[in-house]
């Protein structure tokens, strides 16, 4: 087993779509990253009734990842719904979304060297960087004006 196959499996374990209240669904998005050490990481969506405590897997993955081990580096990333990630279902349906896009280069400027699976039979993966090649806030990390 392969270090893709390895995060698709635990990533899979946190699908299990459902209620945690009346108010709040949970675990139908589901995450896992590698940590430049090599540590592992899983996450879930939680999606309230009001949008402003939604909560992507993505980012639920990061906290865990900087409350337990306090890293912030992000080597490799895979996030999907019901299937690892594949080109038949369009690649773009396992990418993050803006915000954790945004989240992860503010967390790291390395971050952009990140490898996000877009699809797992045939191992192909984008960079957090391609995805944000422009990103505004890369002055800031290098010590220019803001």
């Amino acid at each position: 087993m392969d270090i893709w196959e390895k995060l698709c499996a635990l990533a899979a374990k946190e699908y299990r779509p459902g209620d945690l209240s009346p108010f709040i669904w949970a675990h139908n998005v589901v995450c896992a990253l590698e940590t430049e050490s090599g540590k592992i990481f899983t996450g879930f969506c939680m999606e309230g009734a009001s949008g402003v405590i939604n909560l992507c897997a993505e980012r639920t993955a990061a906290v865990n990842m900087i409350a337990n081990c306090g890293e912030t580096r992000v080597k490799r990333l895979v996030v999907f719904r019901d299937v690892p990630p594949c080109r038949e279902l369009d690649a773009r349906n396992f990418l993050p979304c803006d915000a954790c896009r945004e989240f992860f280069l503010q967390l790291d400027i390395k971050n952009k060297d990140m490898q996000i699976l877009t699809d797992l039979k045939t191992r192909a993966v984008i960079t957090l960087g391609e995805l944000m090649p422009h990103w505004w806030g890369e002055n800031r990390y290098l010590g220019g004006n803001t």
